[in-house]
């Protein structure tokens, strides 16, 4: 069903409706009710997923479960830092991709099981009177009208049950906005008319995901052999997964049989090859974008807004980043904080990293999916030549072809600190004026946060300019930034509830903001630097540019 203008304007029931609840959808409502947002998650499944699907998740994820306060509650369930070990067809190891980079606080890569990660989220929901999950429902149909959409949802539970009723039960609600992370087949996406562009592969991959397994390797195999590619990628809890390419003549019948998978593992793992077979599944590849993220009150995010080839295992972790991106900016929007106008900035600066991920993952499929002898030849004959360069080595060592999270546009001000506006800033520790040491994010909150290194006679004249009670534009937290080689001792805490003193213990701020040529950033709540401070700068600098942001935000005058 097309979703059509409705001339008279409704009352709303929630102000956020989020269709799904996978992933995406779960971050998505954790983020808003924990900015107090009334929102309604209706997801047409008896709960959230039992089997297997996504297996990595990495740092800006990671980040994001710290935002949301559920990152304790993970970190049990995670093989942190895992990397990658290439094979040849003889078995050769030709090149190893191991990160130890902590640019925003977790390894760049770790295993996870996606049914405990959901369960972790779904709980996380229970925080929130504000927000109320139906499962069993499904969506039928929506309409938009100039303030609300109009939602109609369906009974969706046990065909058997809802036979011997006359009707299923059904519902309208209306919201002031929808987010639908309905998945690659999006009904939301397809009622709208928005097309996906990009390349549907012809190119199949066997996958099964295997429990009970002894091998104490932490890092992905990934077997080039011309012969059949092959990947078998490490999991928590003993499990492990492989994925087989399909070749030509292959017949799904046969590739799903118990005993031709076997026949496979055993290639590469008697012991694994007597695993318990939790999951087989056959799959194509896409790479694929929508053509628009938002319809009028209507947004897409996660598989609904983006397919992308598995190689890189960015899928989720993409529809991670536009729950965190669309999440705070609806809030703030619902909340009043910031005006309607920056919902236009989330495709603006969602879409082109997503797409550059795509990239990356058909890149890194040519190396894995070598289709002859000769282009396996020639991939690892490459490799072994960029391994005689230390930089080079280092690149492809340390995962620093991963497209950086950063934008060119969106909501961000002002001219200093071109290197550093629009992208995410790093998360090292700081340490407490009691001595603890936390990373960085705990400090500065889920909202907007300056963070300036000022000397201590600035300090004294933001004390005496700004009263405790009154907060910074945005509702902004001030964190001020002692150097490395500073110390609390003579230093007077910042003024108020919305201020907080630490000290830069690695140093690691200290020279970045020396490289920029600045002494502080806006921060925006997720993590991205909405605009710089210049060392030069007046002592209100910090507030004129939050005020600047905001203004931004709002409709121009007579529109």
């Amino acid at each position: 069903m097309s979703s059509a203008a409705i001339e008279r304007s409704v009352e709303p029931d929630f102000e956020v409706i989020v269709l799904g609840a996978g992933p995406t959808g779960l971050t998505l409502a954790n983020i808003l009710g924990m900015h107090g947002v009334r929102t309604l998650v209706v997801e047409r499944n008896p709960g959230t997923v039992g089997e297997p699907r996504a297996v990595s998740i990495d740092d800006e994820s990671l980040r994001t479960l710290q935002y949301l306060g559920l990152y304790q509650e993970t970190e049990p369930t995670l093989v942190r830092g895992y990397g990658s070990y290439y094979y040849s067809a003889a078995g050769r190891c030709f090149a190893q991709v191991v990160s130890t980079l902590m640019d925003y606080g977790f390894p760049r890569r770790s295993a996870f099981r996606q049914p405990v990660l959901e369960a972790t989220l779904r709980r996380g929901l229970a925080r929130y009177p504000s927000v109320q999950v139906r499962f069993e429902t499904r969506v039928t149909g929506f309409e938009q009208a100039p303030d609300a959409v109009r939602v109609m949802l369906e009974e969706a539970g046990d065909p058997s049950v809802l036979q011997q009723r006359s009707e299923r039960v059904s519902q309208q609600v209306s919201a002031r906005y929808l987010a639908a992370c309905d998945g690659g087949r999006s009904m939301v996406r397809e009622s709208l008319g928005v097309e996906l562009s990009g390349a549907t592969y012809d190119q199949r991959w066997l996958i099964v995901d295997l429990e009970g397994s002894v091998d104490d390797f932490r890092h992905t195999r990934v077997y080039c052999d011309p012969a059949r590619p092959a990947l078998a990628l490490p999991g928590p809890d003993n499990t492990r997964r492989y994925e087989f390419m399909t070749l030509p003549g292959d017949r799904d019948e046969d590739l799903l049989d118990d005993g031709t998978i076997r026949l496979m593992l055993a290639r590469h793992s008697a012991a694994d090859a007597g695993l318990i077979i939790v999951r087989k599944v056959i799959y194509h590849f896409h790479a694929r974008v929508a053509d628009r993220w938002r319809v009028g009150r209507v947004f897409l995010a996660g598989d609904a807004a983006h397919l992308s080839p598995p190689f890189a295992g960015q899928g989720m972790n993409s529809g991670l980043r536009d729950a965190h991106n669309l999440g705070w900016k609806l809030a703030a929007v619902v909340n009043g904080r910031l005006g309607e106008r920056v919902l236009d900035t989330y495709e603006t600066e969602r879409r082109p990293h997503a797409r550059a991920l795509i990239q990356m993952a058909i890149n890194m499929g040519h190396v894995m999916m070598p289709r002859s002898r000769l282009h396996a030849l020639l991939v690892q004959g490459a490799l072994r030549l960029l391994a005689l360069y230390p930089p080079a080595r280092d690149y492809f060592m340390q995962m620093k072809y991963k497209p950086k999270p950063q934008f060119t546009e969106g909501l961000m001000t002002g001219t200093a600190g071109a290197a550093l506006k629009g992208r995410m800033f790093i998360q090292p520790p700081v340490e407490r004026r009691d001595g603890t040491r936390v990373l960085l994010d705990e400090i500065t909150g889920n909202g907007f946060a300056v963070l300036e290194c000022l000397p201590q006679e600035r300090l004294a004249q933001a004390e005496g300019r700004r009263a405790a009670s009154a907060p910074m534009p945005l509702g902004a937290l001030q964190v001020g930034l002692l150097r490395k080689d500073q110390r609390f001792v003579g230093v007077r805490p910042m003024p108020g509830p919305h201020a907080v003193l630490v000290r830069d213990e690695t140093g690691q701020i200290g020279r970045l903001f020396a490289e920029a040529g600045v002494r502080g950033v806006i921060l925006r709540p997720d993590r991205y630097v909405a605009a710089a401070i210049a060392q030069d700068a007046p002592p209100d600098e910090a507030a004129r540019l939050l005020e600047t942001l905001g203004r931004q935000t709002q409709a121009p005058p007579g529109a």
